[in-house]
């Protein structure tokens, strides 16, 4: 099995790292990853300037290939470039930070997975919930390793992906696993405005935090409520059900 694995931390992240160690007994593994951090590009691709590719070693040996890009530029290269051959599997974490509800536009990790699919390739992301504590990353690669032994038994639809995110608790209290709906509401933040040494306003986003209301069978409820959640995404944005209302709005030019 031919395995392409990216992340938006870096390649120098211990979740692609510690990831890639666990997915090898599955096969070739091929780290094709952002040279420095790329969190919240979503699915931005580089047309300003060129790509960059050189292989990375740390402590002398050879962990992959880092790329002046986004995650999405990194799946695109991989493909075209680096493997130059179909691979069966791509995998994009382990992410600090989750990605559920409206998290999953702004997040790299999630469009690394997105172009996976849109190139038919069987897509995984993987996301760690972090907290005041040291996040477990030994335990969630266990965790993602299981999760994609199962996967790698099953066909997923062209187009389609699983966006896996997993609670920042031991592995022992974890309850289980559901399969999720992405949580549709909004999400509690603010910018505080500050001043620089001149007294010129800037703005730092500051809250980030979880919404007041809560939906059970959503991707963000299964996670505050200790199970790891999985959630079939697509990539196609058009909501159908809106769909024949609008055209019945007569558009005459």
């Amino acid at each position: 099995m031919k395995i392409i694995l990216t992340n938006d931390d870096g390649i120098y992240s211990p979740g692609i790292l510690t990831l890639k160690k666990a997915l090898t007994s599955f096969g070739a593994v091929t780290v094709v990853a952002p040279d420095v951090q790329k969190s919240g590009v979503g699915h931005t691709i580089t047309f300003s300037h060129p790509l960059r590719v050189r292989e990375v070693s740390v402590n002398g040996d050879f962990i992959g290939y880092g790329i002046d890009g986004s995650p999405a530029d990194c799946v695109k290269l991989a493909v075209r470039e680096v493997m130059k051959e179909k691979s069966d599997l791509l995998v994009s974490g382990i992410n600090i930070g989750a990605n559920v509800g409206i998290n999953v536009l702004y997040s790299g990790t999630v469009a690394a997975a997105i172009e996976g699919a849109l190139l038919g390739i069987p897509s995984v992301a993987i996301s760690l919930e972090i907290s005041e504590s040291l996040p477990d990353i030994h335990g969630a690669a266990d965790i993602a390793k299981n999760i994609i032994s199962h996967i790698i038994n099953k066909e997923l639809p062209r187009g389609t992906l699983l966006n896996v995110n997993i609670p920042h608790i031991s592995k022992d209290k974890i309850k289980g696993i559901k399969i999720t709906k992405q949580f549709s509401g909004d999400f509690d933040e603010h910018y505080e405005k500050r001043a620089d040494p001149h007294g010129v306003a800037y703005y730092w986003l500051a809250g980030t935090g979880w919404p007041k209301i809560d939906v059970v069978g959503t991707d963000m409820h299964a996670l505050k409520d200790g199970y790891i959640s999985i959630t079939p995404l697509r990539y196609d944005l058009t909501d159908n059900a809106f769909l024949e209302e609008v055209e019945a709005w007569g558009w005459d030019k």
